[in-house]
């Protein structure tokens, strides 16, 4: 699969970010004059320009009163391509996530994406249900594994990721996927700036009951929050509650063991095999 699955409508966010261009240099407008009115940034219009971030339906009806385009940019917006790969829900999740100065990450169910081997993503798709074909199960696969390019940048985020040993000791795929993923695991976890820490069994508290979450650190330097159900998910921008999260994260970074102790259980899990 090609790196057009990583992301949605590509060829359609290209068009309607040209429209956009056109429509402000018409008006008058530079990127940071546009991003100035709407206190979003010079950096976030150039990327809705250039198509790599999607243009959200409120900011299109502001752009469209502000650009006197009579609702032009809300009509493309949406008459575009229906989602295939990529829900909606998840899709500005993904598109901050890769632009992310710093990634904190709990998880207590699988481990996160960002971390999974190829044979471990597959193994996650294929125990969905309903149950998905195997052309969609690897245009899925794809797109998360394309997602750890992020590791190979010039400036790589800052990323903590607090897993649960439980996920650890869960033998999804069988044993040769469980073997791998610990081995790549293990690898990562030498990475600068990356720091992974088990959260073991039989703790007496436990700061994060409610389930797993995400918080970024855009290139803004604003502060966001995400977490997901069975059926959707939240991104949260509200200070007080990405404080909370943020309060939650330091707590369970003290419960887990530290990257040390942590790359010694990941040896021994191996070593147990």
């Amino acid at each position: 699969m090609g790196n057009t699955t990583t992301r949605r409508n590509a060829s359609a966010m290209k068009m309607v970010g040209a429209l956009l261009a056109l429509y402000r240099q018409a008006a008058g407008h530079t990127q940071r004059s546009l991003g100035e009115r709407f206190v979003i940034g010079e950096q976030q219009i150039a990327s809705i320009e250039q198509g790599r971030r999607p243009l959200k339906p409120d900011l299109a009806e502001q752009l469209d009163d502000l650009l006197d385009t009579k609702g032009a940019l809300s009509v493309a917006l949406s008459r575009m391509p229906e989602v295939d790969l990529v829900p909606l829900w998840a899709e500005e999740y993904l598109d901050r996530e890769r632009e992310a100065l710093v990634i904190s990450s709990y998880e207590n169910q699988v481990l996160p994406g960002l971390l999974q081997t190829e044979a471990y993503a597959r193994a996650v798709f294929r125990s969905r249900i309903p149950v998905i074909d195997e052309n969609e199960i690897e245009a899925h696969v794809a797109a998360r594994t394309a997602r750890q390019t992020i590791f190979r940048g010039k400036e790589p985020p800052i990323t903590c990721f607090v897993i649960w040993e439980a996920v650890l000791r869960d033998r999804l795929g069988g044993n040769e996927v469980y073997v791998e993923q610990l081995q790549s695991l293990r690898q990562l976890s030498e990475l600068p700036g990356l720091t992974v820490q088990v959260l073991p069994l039989g703790r007496t508290a436990h700061a994060a009951l409610d389930g797993p979450f995400v918080l970024l650190e855009t290139p803004e330097h604003q502060r966001l929050a995400y977490t997901e159900t069975q059926r959707g998910s939240q991104l949260i921008a509200d200070p007080g509650e990405v404080a909370i999260l943020t309060q939650r994260c330091a707590m369970l970074r003290s419960q887990a063991l530290n990257p040390e102790d942590t790359r010694d259980l990941l040896d021994r899990l191996l070593g147990d095999q």
